[in-house]
């Protein structure tokens, strides 16, 4: 197999992690356990679960200078990511995010700090790293121009492009008609095709639609569930490998991680979200996004089991 290019255009923060034993109730104040502060944004988990399979990975996007940024620059470069693309701004602290974390689930507040520093023009500043890539990944904690911006060069040389689109938002027509998969989670999902309550038919049913409105594959990410795709009109999902999970935080960045590495090696839809659910059961049962993300060696060896 030839190595995988990618390359991630996106966030990078401190995740600043309260475990805590249930989510406190609105204007509830409850005892912490832990607080830890551990390396993260969407972007660079991406990227440093792309590397961990062996892909050829670079990383566009900001920092501060302060020690946030220092400490997010050095887990990238120990863990293989390419970081000429990566800039430590001044006047702007780096990104953090905000994370409630219970044994079962967890829930997140971003603050941008230097990540709204990557901009189109930053994104175009750094086009030889897009257009040498197999497989171009965004999400959207950086500025929409940005993404759009990186997806046209993507597309003028003939690679996929792969939209994680968290935190969701309304997306534009012209981003989708440059976006290959786009990869939501099912809350992200509804509000998106702007349908709730689905069950599987309602499901297959909005996907089907939108695939056929924009020409987007849609893989969308269910928890413990695994992820579902639609073939013809027909839900496929592929059940995730059952699991103790420890932090299910970064378990979607492992995910299109997986994707875009098997993509990348042209696996058919089917097998590539099998290697991404896997992956991601994998990166649950360790604490922190970055530090749950598995090795291409642990991966085959849950799928040769």
């Amino acid at each position: 197999m030839s190595t995988p290019r990618i390359t991630v255009v996106g966030s990078l923060n401190m995740d600043i992690v309260v475990s805590t034993k249930r989510m406190p109730k609105v204007g509830e104040t409850i005892h912490g356990e832990a607080v830890h502060y551990v390396p993260g944004g969407k972007g660079a988990n991406q990227a440093l679960g792309a590397s961990r399979l062996t892909a050829d990975t670079r990383m566009i996007g900001c920092v501060g200078q302060d020690v946030f940024g220092e400490t997010l620059l050095r887990q990238l470069k120990e863990n293989g990511v390419r970081v000429e693309a990566l800039e430590a701004v001044e006047d702007q602290m780096t990104g953090t995010a905000h994370i409630m974390h219970t044994p079962d689930n967890n829930c997140i507040v971003v603050v941008s700090g230097a990540n709204e520093s990557c901009t189109a023009l930053y994104v175009q500043e750094h086009k030889d790293a897009i257009q040498s890539a197999d497989i171009v990944m965004a999400q959207l904690e950086v500025p929409l121009e940005a993404v759009m911006e990186a997806f046209a060069l993507a597309k003028s040389s003939g690679a996929l492009t792969i939209l994680n689109p968290a935190p969701a938002r309304a997306l534009p027509d012209e981003l989708l008609q440059l976006t290959d998969y786009l990869t939501p989670n099912e809350t992200e999902w509804e509000f998106i095709s702007g349908t709730s309550d689905q069950d599987e038919e309602r499901l297959a049913h909005s996907i089907m639609e939108w695939q056929s409105r924009y020409s987007c594959n849609v893989i969308v990410t269910r928890g413990e569930k695994g992820g579902s795709y639609s073939v013809n009109g027909r839900l496929v999902t592929v059940s995730a490998p059952r699991v103790k999970p420890v932090d299910t935080t970064g378990a979607g960045d492992c995910f299109n991680a997986g994707l875009a590495y098997s993509l990348a090696q042209r696996s058919q839809v089917g097998d590539a979200v099998k290697f991404a659910v896997t992956a991601a059961s994998l990166s649950v049962q360790k604490f922190g996004a970055q530090n749950g993300m598995p090795t291409l060696e642990e991966v085959l060896r849950v799928q040769h089991d």
